[in-house]
């Protein structure tokens, strides 16, 4: 005897639809520098011919699931070595720049030598103010801007990243992997400094990106999570320890005058 038994998941639950995506910052300071994740879109094509690239459904489909994040800063790094060895940045724009000198160790760091993945490629970041927030199971993959040319392209690599934003809510940063470090760096402001992908429950379901409200809830929340990876080396291992107090909803929509 053989019994076959097929499960409808009827209803609208957190698991059909849209998936609700909220982005914030966290810290008003400068704000104005920072502007809105834009979904990717291949701008100014040409769409006229039925069989341009432009119209392929597979084009398309690929860049509604790509967000992407512009770089706030005007910067043109170095590197270099003092006397005694020591590591250390360079600002190649000098005077003329458009961050103040006495700013710029604010901006990009350059990571302790000890923790670089390869002795010859130094390791540099900047801290964002980007955060991302989901009320139901959400990975979010970070990632270069692959679909960006630069005429001049970035001496290495970013490093990408993968985490569960619906329970680990943390501030992004901009991590660099310097393959060549006789180059400069050279990041403008407006240009896309890297690329997030959302990954819910149904591959098919589309993603609707809000701005959220920085909540008294969700502050507290991240503050129980801030810091934590100075003291342990696995922060994964307490995902199940955050699942546990987090409040049920976090994502609030921003309500602008």
């Amino acid at each position: 005897m053989q019994i076959n038994i097929t499960l409808d998941h009827q209803g609208s639950g957190p698991e059909r639809g849209p998936v609700q995506v909220g982005w914030f910052l966290t810290s008003n300071k400068a704000g104005v520098l920072f502007d809105p994740p834009e979904r990717l879109t291949s701008r100014q094509t040409n769409t006229g011919h039925a069989k341009s690239a432009s119209r392929c459904p597979s084009v398309i489909q690929m860049e509604s699931r790509y967000f992407v994040v512009k770089c706030p800063y005007d910067l043109h790094i170095g590197f270099n070595r003092k006397e005694d060895g020591c590591a250390v940045l360079v600002n190649r724009a000098g005077a003329s720049g458009a961050v103040r000198r006495a700013k710029l160790s604010n901006l990009i760091t350059l990571v302790n030598e000890e923790e670089w993945r390869y002795p010859d490629r130094p390791t540099v970041q900047i801290v964002l103010p980007y955060c991302f927030i989901a009320d139901e199971t959400l990975y979010m993959t970070q990632l270069g801007p692959f679909a960006h040319y630069r005429p001049d392209p970035l001496p290495g690599t970013i490093f990408g990243g993968r985490f569960p934003i619906n329970i680990w809510p943390r501030p992004l940063m901009w991590a660099f992997e310097w393959h060549d470090p006789k180059k400069d760096i050279v990041l403008r402001r407006g240009e896309p400094l890297f690329y997030c992908q959302f990954e819910a429950s149904g591959p098919e379901r589309p993603i609707q990106m809000i701005e959220a409200d920085r909540t008294p809830e969700l502050q507290e929340y991240m503050d129980s999570l801030s810091g934590v990876v100075n003291y342990v080396n696995q922060t994964f291992g307490l995902f199940k320890a955050a699942e546990a107090i987090r409040p049920k909803n976090l994502l609030k929509a921003k309500k602008r005058d």
